[in-house]
């Protein structure tokens, strides 16, 4: 019994510990738009967000969205210049897991915060034009 308890205890440290390093890997992948036909890929790893699909601007497909993504002490948020489509220019944003398929960008635009939430999906689906 006591061997149990030790070796679940050593299982629940080591889960622990690895978690901090496993920040990059649960921003990672890919992510869609709350409510607009827009797709993209977060790469922790080069620090970017690119748009690999959008179907009211087929155009923008490889636009990075996301720049300078730097890790925060919290394991659940970033820092990043993220794209503010209205201005036309990139905005210091928070980013931040609000769980594990939810993430949300918060942009300051002097006195006015604009949060976008966006969704974890396995896979970017085909593109009605590219079927």
């Amino acid at each position: 019994m006591i061997r149990l308890q030790l070796k679940l205890s050593l299982l629940m440290l080591s889960t622990m510990a690895a978690m901090p390093g496993q920040a990059e890997a649960d921003l990672a992948g890919f992510w869609q738009h709350e409510s607009e036909p827009v797709w993209i890929e977060m790469q922790p790893e080069t620090g970017h967000g690119v748009m690999v699909r959008n179907d009211n601007r087929p155009d923008r497909r490889g636009f990075l969205v996301v720049t300078s993504l730097e890790a925060s002490n919290d394991r659940n948020k970033w820092s990043a210049q993220v794209f503010a489509a209205r201005l036309g220019e990139y905005r210091k944003a928070e980013i931040a897991l609000s769980a594990d398929d939810r993430m949300v960008f918060t942009l300051k635009v002097g006195f006015m915060r604009r949060s976008v939430e966006w969704r974890r999906v396995l896979e970017v689906p085909t593109a009605p034009n590219d079927a």
